[in-house]
């Protein structure tokens, strides 16, 4: 394997066949943030079959992306997996990837892998998000018609007034980002706490109902989908490194339908930190 970190990594394939093994090695060590349980990293990674030398889609690719994922949590498939644990931004790692730990025995015909290629891939760690990252600046105070809230890395309060909720959707920066705005089909890294407004209002402080403080942040595609409307709506011009708040109100949610811990025509407030987008 040759090549600088953070472009596209030529892959030499030899000519005897693959141990079997699941091999990891380090080929170029980064010097930053050690990747742990509950972090989420960006990577890239070039890949080809070992036994056809066939390169197959890389994140380096025209129109690609890069690939985003929590630590430790099994979203992703093995080979990727195991190239993170432990490794510091800035590393490059080659992966040896049996069956088993690359597409499994049923193998990924869309990109041309069978059930018995071994993969070999070469993962670049181009960030290292902290599970308990959070964004800077002072916290701006909210009217009293509108949830309080305090945040820090550890923990997350969110007060509802004893008043009726908004009819419309309010999205408020408590902290004013200065990253890049979000766009659809980015992927973003954000922190995110919710309660239901009618069951917590007048209280002290609201039960939330969903919460990635105590675990890490959650990343996911904006813009197609993948969350509720009204975060796709609130999230999407949005700058990194904000912290907001947003009321959505039930036909931006989840309507007449119920959720579980969410009664049908619940009006929702979320806290969100927008960590990073790629």
């Amino acid at each position: 394997m040759s090549g600088k970190f953070g472009r596209k990594a030529t892959i030499k394939i030899p000519k005897a066949k693959p141990s079997g093994k699941f091999v990891v090695t380090t080929a170029i060590q980064g010097r930053g943030q050690e990747a742990r349980k509950h972090d989420i990293v960006i990577v890239h990674y070039t890949a080809k079959t070992w036994k056809r030398g066939t390169a197959l889609p890389s994140t380096y690719g025209k129109n690609s992306a890069p690939k985003v994922f929590a630590v430790g949590q099994g979203t992703v498939i093995p080979a990727l997996a195991r190239a993170v644990e432990g490794q510091r931004a800035g590393s490059r790692v080659l992966v040896v990837a049996p069956p088993a730990a690359a597409y499994g025995s049923t193998g990924n015909a869309a990109i041309g892998v069978s059930g018995t290629d071994t993969v070999v891939f070469a993962v670049d760690i181009t960030k290292v998000i902290d599970a308990k990252s959070t964004v800077a600046g002072r916290q701006q105070a909210v009217p009293e018609a509108l949830p309080q809230v305090s945040a820090d890395p550890s923990a997350v309060a969110i007060t509802v007034p004893d008043t009726a909720p908004p009819k419309r959707l309010v999205s408020r920066a408590l902290i004013d980002g200065s990253g890049p705005t979000v766009k659809a089909g980015q992927t973003v890294v954000f922190r995110h706490a919710a309660a239901v407004w009618g069951a917590n209002r007048g209280k002290e402080e609201a039960t939330l109902f969903d919460s990635s403080w105590p675990q890490g942040p959650t990343p996911v595609v904006i813009g197609r989908g993948n969350l509720i409307q009204g975060l796709d709506e609130a999230l999407i011009g949005a700058k990194v490194g904000s912290r907001m708040l947003v009321v959505i109100p039930p036909g931006q949610a989840y309507g007449a339908q119920a959720q579980k811990h969410i009664p049908a025509k619940s009006t929702l407030v979320y806290i969100i930190e927008l960590l990073t987008a790629a």
